[in-house]
């Protein structure tokens, strides 16, 4: 496995991590040891940047992720975030950036997690009622204290971004990014690399759809969020799987999965970028990793750059609700 540099502060992961939310919460219910398993396969393989937060599960993701690495520590960059503030029976509260919250969230991801330190703490939605500069000033003290190696950011703005590195120096933002979410190449890109920030894109398989494991809302299973997901709804899942079609003609040609494909896109986007896919089982892990050995031609980047332009994509990637909380 191959490592990119993440920011100008000295993180060094592997190419591609390992997103672990969809483990515990929100993608229908996941066979845990199986999970467990698929975190320590990935060790094995050489990812090294494992993903999870305080809010999936909530809580039991942590938890989770803690007891797969327990023996592996060493092997791990582990990040973790905070900011979705949710009660243990589920219930969201909201978003919290208050420094006072800063230091209780990451008490309690420590001791989920089972370690002395979090390697990477991302902010994961910005407060719009606190200056980003008093979160960011409690995520410092953090990392003076020995408790966070570095800080990041989910989802926040070129504005929020600026004021927050002014700070304390921002070693990776993560945000929505793949083949339908190409969003953040008009200002979110530009930023981060105008301040040496590393960009680590989350659901970069679209959540599940460029893989081409979903025809209908039937494929998806019961409680499964995407239900509710404006792409995943109606005219627009249909439009969506036009998309997919164009992107599949292109993964024959070259002989790999339409997921393969989406993932090497992004790979080849700037050595800045560290893409995590989700996924709960080795099978698809694999797969995932596999892509990091894809390697796409000038003439194949343009044919999926016509496949798949900026805004592409039908419907937003969240609900109206979701939607208010990125981006701030």
């Amino acid at each position: 496995m191959k490592q990119r540099k993440l920011g100008a502060q000295g993180l060094t992961v592997s190419t591609i991590g390992l997103g672990c939310m969809g483990m515990s919460e929100f993608y229908g219910r996941a066979d845990e040891a199986e999970a467990a398993a698929t975190i320590q396969k990935a060790i094995d393989l050489g990812v090294t940047l494992i993903d999870t937060a305080d809010m999936y599960g909530p809580f039991k993701n942590e938890m989770l992720v803690g007891k797969a690495i327990r023996d592996r520590r060493d092997q791990v960059i582990l990040a973790t975030k905070f900011g979705n503030v949710r009660r243990a029976d589920g219930a969201f509260v909201g978003i919290s950036g208050k420094p006072e919250y800063v230091k209780e969230a990451c008490e309690g991801s420590l001791k989920r997690l089972g370690v002395d330190h979090l390697d990477l703490y991302y902010q994961h939605r910005v407060d719009p009622t606190v200056p980003i500069e008093e979160t960011v000033g409690a995520m410092a003290e953090l990392v003076r204290a020995g408790k966070v190696r570095w800080l990041g950011l989910s989802e926040a703005a070129p504005g929020a971004i600026r004021r927050a590195h002014a700070v304390h120096p921002i070693s990776a933002l993560q945000t929505e990014y793949s083949l339908w979410t190409r969003d953040p190449e008009d200002e979110i890109l530009p930023t981060v690399r105008a301040l040496g920030i590393g960009f680590v894109p989350y659901s970069p398989l679209g959540r599940g759809f460029l893989t081409g494991r979903f025809r209908s809302l039937d494929d998806l299973p019961a409680g499964d969020f995407r239900r509710n997901s404006p792409r995943f709804q109606g005219e627009n899942f249909q439009k969506n799987l036009d998309l997919l079609r164009r992107i599949q003609e292109i993964a024959r040609e070259k002989g790999v999965t339409p997921g393969q494909l989406a993932l090497a896109w992004v790979l080849a986007r700037g050595e800045d970028i560290v893409p995590i896919p989700g996924t709960t089982t080795r099978q698809h892990l694999a797969e995932n990793i596999a892509a990091t050995s894809v390697a796409l031609t000038a003439a194949e980047l343009r044919r999926i750059d016509e496949a798949a332009p900026l805004g592409a994509a039908a419907g937003e990637r969240y609900p109206a609700e979701g939607m208010k909380r990125v981006n701030l």
